[in-house]
Parts: structure tokens; sequence; C-alpha cells
């Protein structure tokens, strides 16, 4: 067992360190307040290959496979800011879809266009409805084949990129007699008609990401948009296996957490060092010292799970005991409880605007909701632990 990172991790740490300090956080109060998408932002994330770095070379990333590099740069990337870090990453859950379950042709049309430095392109994948979100068996979006073609119908709701992205990746039932069999996923390119952006949302955190409502009124692709192909195809990968890549995507989104969690805590440390009353710094009473040696002891914890989550994906071993569950479940519930204390260490400071903790606080809540609740978290880790121990 070794936690040493290597050469290249430590390269990639910094550089996304870097890049967090330097073009995030100078402007990060600025599009929390404004709502606007950071696009200057993204620019020169992706010149820098911060929104490719993960794919194959063949398709024109960088080729960097191992998971535990994503998560160390997912934590730094998060620091800088939340709601900026998800504008960068926001495209790879569209991107991990087609990864995971296209067919070859899907990734060669459309992988390199996440790949390229010089136009970055955005992508959207649609889950989550007005009517079903933990519960996605209850989707009402239907995919109906007419000849050559599907016609989808519905309404997606949350969608980060939801509407303005370059790709959707949009689920749908193609039987509702088949239940989670009759679930498949498409490739709906920008502009096919029938593809719409319903309500903006305005949202209480990560705000400088873009969520919307998707909306498909007969909106036609042809059959070849079926995401991992036609059923009986040679090659066909169903829409079950792109859905399992939010279990793999869990870690991802513990690390944001975990970013924003460490941003807290080192502001609150700074400031309880250097603020005195009584004539020395809060640090030396023990009800702030204690708070911050909590926030330092959970957001270790919460690193060594994410940790040994991407061990485990590296290592192509399963989450049979709801590992990444318990990495994301516990990394959100750190930044949750963090950033809390850190508003309350600040005190009066902690809750007005002109520090940013009160953003931090705003930013982190997101993270015991979106991508499976906390509570479907538990229910996925309970589940597991009573089937294999």
């Amino acid at each position: 067992m070794d936690f040493t990172l290597t050469d290249e991790q430590k390269e990639f740490q910094k550089l996304a360190r870097d890049f967090a300090r330097n073009e995030i956080r100078p402007v990060a109060h600025i599009y929390d307040e404004t709502e606007e998408m950071p696009w200057e932002v993204i620019k020169k994330a992706s010149k820098l290959g911060l929104t490719s770095y993960r794919y194959p070379e063949e398709y024109g990333g960088l080729g960097v496979t191992d998971p535990i590099t994503s998560l160390i740069m997912t934590e730094e990337l998060y620091w800088g800011c939340a709601g900026i870090g998800t504008a960068i990453n926001g495209t790879g859950l569209a991107a991990t879809g087609i990864m995971v379950a296209g067919t070859e042709e899907q990734k060669k049309k459309y992988i390199p266009l996440f790949c390229d430095s010089d136009n970055p392109r955005l992508g959207a994948m649609g889950l989550t409805e007005p009517g079903s979100g933990s519960d996605v068996s209850a989707m009402a979006t239907t995919a109906v084949r007419d000849g050559e073609e599907y016609v989808l119908n519905g309404t997606k709701q949350f969608i980060t990129n939801g509407g303005i992205a370059d790709v959707h990746v949009i689920f749908a039932q193609t039987d509702k007699e088949k239940g989670w069999d009759g679930i498949a996923a498409f490739i709906v390119d920008k502009g096919t008609p029938g593809l719409s952006m319903g309500r903006k949302e305005v949202k209480l955190g990560v705000r400088a990401s873009h969520t919307a409502q998707v909306i498909l009124e007969e909106c036609r692709i042809p059959l070849e948009n079926r995401l991992g192909g036609e059923p009986g195809d040679e090659s066909h990968i169903s829409g079950l296996a792109a859905l399992k890549m939010l279990e793999a995507t869990r870690p991802a989104v513990g690390a944001a957490a975990l970013g924003i969690a460490r941003a807290a805590y080192e502001y609150a440390l700074d400031y309880a060092k250097e603020r005195k009353q009584f004539g020395k710094p809060i640090i030396k009473n023990q009800a702030i010292a204690f708070k911050l040696a909590d926030m330092a002891t959970e957001i270790e914890a919460s690193r060594l799970l994410l940790w040994k989550a991407g061990w485990l994906v590296k290592n192509k071993q399963p989450f049979s005991r709801g590992e990444g569950s318990m990495a994301k479940l516990y990394a959100g519930d750190t930044a949750v409880k963090t950033t809390m204390e850190a508003v309350q260490i600040l005190g009066g400071y902690g809750y007005i605007r002109e520090y940013p903790v009160e953003k931090w606080l705003r930013d982190a809540k997101i993270y015991q909701i979106w991508e499976g609740t906390a509570e479907i978290q538990r229910l996925v880790i309970s589940r597991l632990i009573e089937k294999n121990g």
C-alpha cells in the first residue's frame, strides 16, 4: 500500500491547482453573481487539456486513464469554484456515456468533438425528469421507432448544459412493458428539430454552471444515434450499460465535494490563526480548535475513501460493497458540514458575500442531492452489504 503520488500525478495536480488559483478563483465571485457560463475560462481550460485529458489519444485526448489522477485534478478544480468546475467537467457525463456504451463509430464521431482544444464543445446527459429522479424506471420520455428514425418525446429536468450542449445523450423508454430493459440512450445533436431548452433554473449554488430543462417534441433522430446500436446487432450495448456510468462517476462527484470542503477548511484555518479575541488567536480556544480538527479529519477520510474507489476502478474491481457510493456520500456530507462550520468560525463575516465561505456553503449542498441523493447512496450501500457482507 503506497499513497505516494507518481511524478505524472504530481504534474497534473500542479496543472489543475495553478489553473484553479490563477484562472478560476479570481473570477469565481463574478460568475456566481451573474450566473453566466464562464466561456473564457472553459476555453483556457480546453487549451491546457483540462477538458479532454481522460479521453484516449486515438480520439484526440491525452490518454490519461488513471482514475486517481482524475480525482486529484477534480479536487483541485473544484477547490477553485464548484460552479466553474461543473462548467468545465459537465460535458464528461455525456462523453462518458458514449465511451462506456457507444459503438466504435459513435466514439469516432463524437469523442473528438470534446477533445477539440480550439473549439470546445459541450455535452449534456438527460436522465432526470419532472416526475422521475431517483426512480429512473418511472421516466416518461419515450423513443418510438418510425422506419429509419426514432421519435423522441418528453421533458428532462435539471440538466447541466441542457439545451445549449452540442451533444445531448438522452435516456428514454422504448418499451414501457419491459421496465428497466426498455430504457435506451440516444444521441441528439444540437439543432435537431424538436429539441429545445425549457426553463433555465435559478440555483442556490454552483451558479456558474448552466442548468435547464430539455424539451423533446417529435424530435427525430437516425437509427445510428441509438447509443450502443440496435438490439440484435453484434456490438449492441444496452441502455443499462450507459446507466452504469453513474456508478463509475460517483467518486468524481465526491472529489468535487472534497475540493469545496478543503477550500472552506483552509480559509477557516487561516482566519482562526489571525482573528484574535481576548488577546489570543481564536484557534487557541477549544471550541474553534476542535471544529477544525474534525474538519481536517473528515476531509482526510473523504480523500481516502475516494482514492480507494479510484483504486478499485483502476484495477477493474467492482464496487461490491458500494465503495463508489460510500465515497460520494461521505464527501458530500463532509462538504456540507465543513462549509457550515467554516461560516460559524468566521461568525458574521462568514454570512456576508464579501467573504467566500457563504458561497462554498451554497455550492456544497447540491452534493447531497445530484447524481444520486445521500439517501439513495445509503440505499445502494445497504443493499450491497446485505448481499455481499
